[in-house]
């Protein structure tokens, strides 16, 4: 893909160069991101092996069908800005405005959801700090729900990041900043960062609502 001299930073001689450099930017950012949530992953398996029946205890008050429709919305809205990529490369405007606008709309559904989901938690008395009005009777039990509720809010702000930046994208389209085919690797980026939002998922969904749950 072509790059005007335009758009070509000083410090790259050509665009081809200019465009590798920020893909190997972009997969080092993801990378440490990864990292971070592999941690997180870790530490939940550990968690598990050590005190078996607490997480079994923990996982069986989770509400996993709803988590469940909310992966189906947050893969969705990743389908949606792969949709975004190619109409950028065939330089429809129109198009890459409306599915950046639905990605960010059901990443707002997904962080809406989740919201109801903690909400009927704390009704429920799951989440921590929640003294003798939480069902769980494992203090170990209590702690896996801290490491649940710190996983999902910390993936839910990632969450929060993707939309802001689709709606940021879909701003630019909107008032005309965005020209093709110079900036298409702009949407590019952003449509990494939200495939990896949806791969954190992937992984923790399972991890924290299914594996261990009591038939």
């Amino acid at each position: 893909m072509d790059v005007r001299e335009g758009y070509l930073a000083e410090h790259f001689q050509t665009a081809a160069q200019q465009r590798e450099a920020t893909y190997l930017g972009m997969w080092l950012f993801l990378a440490t991101e990864l990292m971070m949530f592999g941690v997180l992953l870790l530490v939940i398996c550990y968690y598990r092996f050590a005190h078996p029946e607490a997480v079994a205890e923990a996982v069986g008050h989770l509400h996993f069908l709803l988590a469940g429709f909310n992966s189906a919305l947050l893969l969705t809205g990743s389908l949606c800005m792969s949709l975004v990529v190619r109409a950028s490369r065939l330089q429809d405007y129109r198009k890459m405005q409306l599915w950046l606008l639905v990605a960010a709309l059901l990443g707002l559904g997904f962080l809406g959801l989740k919201g109801f989901e903690y909400a009927w938690e704390y009704r429920e008395g799951l989440l921590p700090n929640m003294g003798d009005e939480s069902p769980l009777t494992q203090p170990a039990a209590r702690l896996y729900m801290n490491i649940y509720l710190l996983s999902t809010g910390l993936h839910g702000l990632h969450v929060l990041i993707a939309v802001v930046l689709a709606l940021g994208m879909a701003a630019r389209i909107h008032f005309g900043h965005m020209k093709l085919p110079e900036r298409a690797i702009t949407l590019e980026m952003v449509g990494l960062y939200w495939h990896l939002v949806d791969v954190i998922w992937i992984f923790l969904y399972p991890t924290l609502y299914l594996l261990g749950r009591p038939a």
